[in-house]
């Protein structure tokens, strides 16, 4: 595992530096949304829902929608006001009755991991949590915004869980729970459900339980692939890096220009080789011009350098 925070637990004056791990991971099921006919995967453009405009990333900005429908475009200079804090410090505030904390207050799992040098303070607040059957309340600040968690003990590890807010626990709200406070059942009733409690009663064991949907979709997939039942994705045509045949990528170019106006698009081979042998005919014919002119050039210099002798030596002679 990786340590995705480093800082240190403090209470009192006594300071344990700490790593911190996610202690848990999502083992859900993930589905690629893909073409059902080549199995290409769908890609999605960001488009204004006003203008109907595809827009960068470079012009999208963070917005909040208030109650009444109204959108509040925030800028950069308005969440650097906000409160972010960069604290390293897991600061207990309280030690409170485990039996106090509801668990639907509890939300992501991490371990600590005691640093180097600070094994024996981590133990003194394992124990100490242990022992006294209480957890920690503690402030934290994991990825630049803080946040109330708990400090507990689970198989000889400190266990740091995140809390949720108590205005983000709704509320039940049914009407027919008014109803269903007026009804009572018969003693016989309660007896007999009592003694269906009983019947059913044991302890929990993890491997008595596990995923049957993940695993029979991995079955369908071991069968397709046995099966051969693949759809093999075509190689991704390379936007970018360094360029090794400047004619191939003139080439790819002009093949996606006339991809996107609906026009065929010539072999690269045959188109490549045919515009090489182009370019090679121009060129052989631009350097015969040249050497035609050069010759010419030459010819006329030699005769005219030899005319100019013939008329000295007839003038000597005179």
């Amino acid at each position: 595992m990786r340590a995705i925070w480093k800082g240190a637990v403090s209470f009192g004056l006594v300071n344990v530096p700490v790593r911190l791990y996610s202690a848990t991971e999502n083992h859900d099921v993930q589905f690629r949304q893909v073409h059902r006919e080549d199995g290409g995967r769908i890609k999605y453009q960001r488009v204004c829902s006003i203008d109907g405009e595809q827009v960068s990333y470079d012009d999208i900005a963070k917005g909040f929608e208030t109650e009444d429908g109204q959108m509040v475009v925030l800028t950069d200079d308005d969440l650097a006001q906000l409160p972010v804090s960069s604290s390293k410090e897991i600061a207990v505030d309280k030690f409170v009755p485990s039996s106090q904390i509801d668990a639907m207050l509890l939300d992501k799992s991490y371990f600590l991991e005691p640093d180097k040098g600070s094994a024996k303070p981590y133990v003194l607040l394992r124990d100490a949590l242990r022992s006294t059957d209480r957890v920690a309340l503690v402030t934290v600040s994991i990825r630049t915004r803080s946040t109330v968690a708990l400090l507990r003990v689970r198989d000889n590890v400190i266990v740091l869980q995140t809390m949720l807010w108590p205005d983000e626990i709704r509320s039940a709200d049914f009407g027919v729970l008014d109803e269903a406070n007026d009804i009572e059942p018969k003693s016989a009733e309660l007896a007999m459900a009592g003694m269906l409690v009983d019947s059913l009663s044991g302890d929990y064991d993890p491997a008595d339980y596990r995923d049957d949907y993940e695993q029979a979709v991995k079955e369908v997939v071991r069968a397709k692939l046995d099966g051969n039942e693949v759809t093999a994705l075509p190689e991704q045509e390379d936007e970018g890096g360094e360029v090794l045949d400047l004619l191939a990528a003139l080439q790819q170019s002009v093949n996606r220009a006339k991809k996107s106006r609906g026009e065929p698009v010539d072999e690269e081979p045959k188109a490549a080789a045919k515009a090489e042998s182009s370019a090679t005919k121009k060129a052989t014919a631009k350097k015969a011009a040249a050497k035609k002119t050069s010759s010419t050039k030459k010819a006329t210099s030699k005769k005219a350098a030899a005319k100019k002798t013939t008329k000295k030596q007839a003038k000597k002679a005179g």
